[in-house]
């Protein structure tokens, strides 16, 4: 009967409505939930087989239709850990931090507001812990599109501390030309870096050795962040106008076993000598081996038996390294000697006191003495179909066949990039939802009437037998 259609049409009406003002109670709720998608219900006429002469309503059903590929507005966030994607693509997330299988979850989302747990992983609000490629010991990623068991958790506190040696110092500093030569010859009246006349053997102990005209020191950072004083003392050779003996020798000398020349500590000697216009002129300077060597300072390993130069002291037990270094503002002119400056790279023991993530989604951790070190990459994954994901709770999603294949990709290539410091916000505009709401309301009533009067009329029919 078509009376009956009317009254079922009605009653499809007032589920379709229903469906859309949850949607829309479901957006307006998570205005501000990062990230968050608004979902809509859209209407679609339901078609039923008609008869000659009658006509039987169909009604309508509501069909849900998820944007969440649409982009939302990226803001700026307090937190150096507060991710927005910018494009697109989604972060890697799983709901534990430990002893992941094959067959734990992976979930998709966009919400990037992680924070460091008590454990040092990466999670956000949902406790969602990030995936990403951890770096690897040649300090690579291995980065493998399809493979999501290349993935792990990202934590940042189980680094340890850090340290750097000293690799480089560059020295700024002046010799002053007109530095009388009398000033050198006490206490010794003769000066010979491979004796006991050398400067090394006058720092060891003043009563012996060669008073320098000019010192500099400058501090060197093992392989295990302990600090040592290296010195570059300088007496000027009266034999030529431009010309400096020089030596390089460790403060105290016993930082150093089989040392240059068997003298105390040495390290290095010969000549520095100055262009007339009071450059430094490397060409000839001695001071590293032959005339035009490289500046450089090689010491040996602790552990190494038979050393060929000077080595750390074995019972120092560190590496050995080579530094290099910097004398290019090394001048000579007729003011007074000083030190400018003194920069040394290297770093003694540090600790994690923070953590940034760059565009290309490169997590580093820094630590308290300055250093900076690369602990992992962001993974994005993608799909031909996003809107196709299936939701779940967190403000996440999880892959369905209507998504397509997923293809997981570095941040910047072939996805989006990663905005630090930064947060998406939701999609939902609240005045589109309102008025959404007013039409909806108005909608379920006008259904309401369709059955209301629907029934009044079977009421009729049936008093008709009356």
């Amino acid at each position: 009967m078509s009376i009956n259609s009317a009254m079922l049409a009605g009653v499809s009406g007032l589920v379709a409505n229903s469906s859309a003002l949850a949607a829309i109670s479901d957006n307006i709720a998570n205005v501000n939930t990062n990230a968050y998608k608004r979902s809509q219900v859209n209407f679609a006429s339901v078609v039923t087989a008609q008869v000659s002469g009658r006509y039987s309503a169909g009604g309508v059903q509501g069909n849900t239709r998820q944007f969440i590929s649409q982009q939302g507005l990226v803001q700026s966030a307090t937190s150096p850990t507060d991710l927005a994607i910018s494009g697109e693509g989604f972060f890697i997330t799983t709901q534990k931090s430990t002893g992941l299988t094959n067959g734990d979850a992976r979930l998709f989302t966009r919400s990037g507001s992680f924070t460091v747990d008590a454990d040092g992983y990466l999670q956000n609000d949902a406790r969602l812990f990030l995936q990403g490629w951890p770096m690897q010991a040649n300090g690579t990623f291995d980065i493998n599109p399809s493979d999501l068991n290349k993935l792990s958790p990202i934590n940042v506190r189980g680094l340890g501390s850090a340290v750097a040696q000293t690799t480089s110092v560059a020295i700024s500093a002046n010799l002053n030309k007109e530095t009388p030569y009398s000033s050198a010859i006490a206490p010794a009246l003769t000066y010979d870096a491979t004796s006991a006349d050398s400067m090394a053997d006058y720092a060891d102990d003043p009563t012996t050795g060669t008073r320098p005209d000019f010192t500099l020191e400058m501090n060197v950072i093992d392989s295990v962040g302990g600090n040592h004083k290296v010195a570059m003392a300088f007496l000027r050779d009266d034999a030529a106008p431009n010309q400096w003996y020089a030596e390089m020798y460790a403060v105290p000398a016993s930082d150093v076993a089989n040392p240059n020349n068997g003298r105390p500590g040495q390290l290095a000697a010969g000549l520095v000598t100055f262009n007339q216009d009071g450059t430094i002129n490397l060409a000839n300077t001695t001071l590293f081996g032959a005339a035009g060597a490289t500046p450089r300072l090689t010491l040996e390993g602790s552990d190494v038996g038979a050393p060929t130069g000077p080595q750390w002291n074995p019972a120092l037990g560190i590496n050995g390294q080579a530094i290099d270094l910097n004398l290019t503002k090394l001048s000579q002119y007729a003011q007074a000697s000083t030190v400018n400056s003194v920069n040394a790279d290297g770093a003694g023991v540090g600790n994690v006191v923070g953590v940034q993530v760059d565009e290309s989604g490169i997590v580093s951790a820094i630590f308290d003495n300055s250093q900076i070190r690369q602990i992992a990459k962001v993974a994005i994954a993608t799909f031909p179909n996003a809107d196709g994901l299936k939701a779940v709770s967190g403000n996440a999603y999880r892959t369905s066949i209507d998504a397509g294949q997923l293809v997981i990709k570095e941040p910047g290539i072939g996805a989006g990039q990663i905005s630090p410091s930064s947060l998406e916000a939701s999609t939902v505009d609240l005045s589109a939802e309102f008025t959404g709401l007013i039409s909806t309301q108005k909608a379920y009533s006008a259904s309401s009437r369709i059955i209301t009067t629907a029934d009044q009329m079977l009421e009729e029919l049936i008093n008709i037998k009356r």
